[in-house]
């Protein structure tokens, strides 16, 4: 790509500091510049048209240009652009918002904090978990277990739960009081000839045995998305999570779903905890809460985990944490709007109808040369790749990314794998059509690399 001086491009270089990515890297090349969208497709600055086959960052539910959540946000800005929930004060699209998800949430819950991204809100309730075991008399119960790959953010302490090295490298992380348990991924992890059935027992006894090496009391909380997204779209072992809360009752630690990903319709049902039979102490959402129009998240909290964080309130006197922008009113009636549309619209239904399509579609393209197996649930999925030879890890995935985002689809590769995670408006014929660019990107590749 040949950059102009004083282009879009060459004052992106010059003046903003991008995420996760090489930035020494990204000062030589600059990146896509995306200036417009529509439904499931985005526009970059040359006017080259894409299918967004990640939802932005797993995030667009509705699509691009929803033009309700445009005219909600207008209306709040008008009507109250701000205020804030400090100090006994409040406003109406929090309060409505919040008494939705409550009554949505997969089990009985009692409250719900809001914040502002995944991060924050996983970061929020690991401070929230410390408080309480204070409120308890449990001062020495305040470790956290994660997971080898797990993803809940990148804050000091929501990236050291998170299990990718990546997030901790140069950063000093994890945190001390982070322990991380192994990630029960068959297709990476199992031992050859290991059962499933016998590389989930193998899962539990490593969770069993890490909590008792660092001692039951001293443990608080194990943190959990119901199916990893950010690790590569991995699925977990059957039967690992009816184990996984067996042995946290039986030691008596806090169960938290990271629902970031996978909450509001992305697996066919409202929240992932349903489709996998999880039943959750809180539960952390955010990205499709409000299909990223706005920043916003969410804390949704059960009586026995909010009465004690209650009760030390009223002993130390406040509740001493919270943000500016905290339940923000235009975020807040952008997600009680997007929340509807969802439901109106049977958003939820259209996934689980589509399911078979999309997983058949991932099965299809894993019978290429180049790709190794498939696996997903609901519009959540990923295609791995046989790794190159000759390569480094993940070169080979990187290239068939590229190809697909030359082919006019933007995907995500992670690993060895590229990932999917279309909003939920998608319909059959452009999923053929998503599909249809991958596989015409795994030829491309696979003629370069002959």
């Amino acid at each position: 790509m040949t950059i102009m001086p004083n282009s879009v491009e060459a004052r992106d270089m010059a003046y903003q500091m991008h995420p996760m990515v090489n930035l020494r890297k990204y000062e030589k090349t600059g990146g896509l510049v995306i200036e417009s969208g529509d439904g499931i497709y985005v526009t970059d600055n040359t006017g080259k048209r894409y299918i967004e086959g990640l939802a932005g960052l797993w995030s667009v539910a509705l699509g691009f240009g929803e033009k309700r959540l445009a005219e909600v946000a207008k209306a709040q800005m008008e009507k109250l652009p701000y205020y804030h929930s400090f100090s006994y004060k409040t406003h109406g699209p929090s309060i409505d918002l919040a008494e939705m998800l409550v009554k949505i949430a997969p089990v009985p819950m009692s409250k719900v904090h809001f914040t502002s991204s995944g991060s924050e809100a996983n970061d929020l309730a690991c401070k929230m978990v410390w408080y309480r075991s204070n409120a308890l008399g449990n001062k020495d119960k305040k470790k956290i277990i994660g997971r080898i790959k797990g993803y809940h953010g990148v804050t000091i302490a929501s990236g050291s739960i998170t299990g990718l090295p990546r997030n901790h490298e140069s950063f000093d992380l994890p945190l001390d009081r982070m322990v991380h348990t192994s990630c029960p991924s068959y297709v990476h992890f199992g031992l050859e000839g290991e059962s499933e059935a016998d590389f989930t027992k193998r899962m539990l006894k490593d969770l069993e045995d890490l909590i008792l090496k660092e001692g039951p009391e001293t443990i608080a909380a194990f943190w959990g998305e119901p199916v990893m997204g950010a690790g590569g779209v991995l699925m977990p072992s059957d039967g690992y999570w009816a184990g996984v809360q067996a042995i946290l009752k039986k030691y008596d630690i806090l169960l938290v779903a990271d629902e970031v990903i996978c909450g509001f319709g992305r697996t066919g049902k409202m929240f992932a905890c349903e489709t996998l039979g999880i039943e959750p102490d809180v539960l952390v959402v955010s990205k499709q809460i409000s299909s990223s129009y706005m920043p916003l998240s969410a804390i949704i909290m059960n009586d026995h985990f909010y009465q004690p964080i209650a009760d030390e309130s009223d002993r130390i006197g406040v509740f001493g944490h919270g943000f500016t922008a905290s339940g923000h009113p235009v975020a807040t009636a952008v997600g009680l709007e997007n929340l509807k549309i969802i439901q109106e619209r049977d958003l939820v239904g259209n996934v689980a109808r589509l399911e078979e399509k999309f997983l058949g579609g991932l099965a299809e393209l894993a019978k290429h040369p180049l790709a190794h197996s498939s696996r997903g649930v609901g519009l959540l999925g990923a295609l791995e790749i046989k790794p190159w030879a000759d390569a480094n890890a993940g070169d080979a995935a990187a290239a068939i990314a590229a190809a697909c985002q030359d082919e006019g689809l933007i995907i995500r590769n992670i690993g060895e794998a590229i990932c999917f995670c279309p909003p939920l408006i998608i319909t059959a014929e452009q999923i053929d059509d998503m599909f249809g660019a991958v596989a015409r990107a795994l030829d491309t590749v696979a003629a370069a690399h002959a």
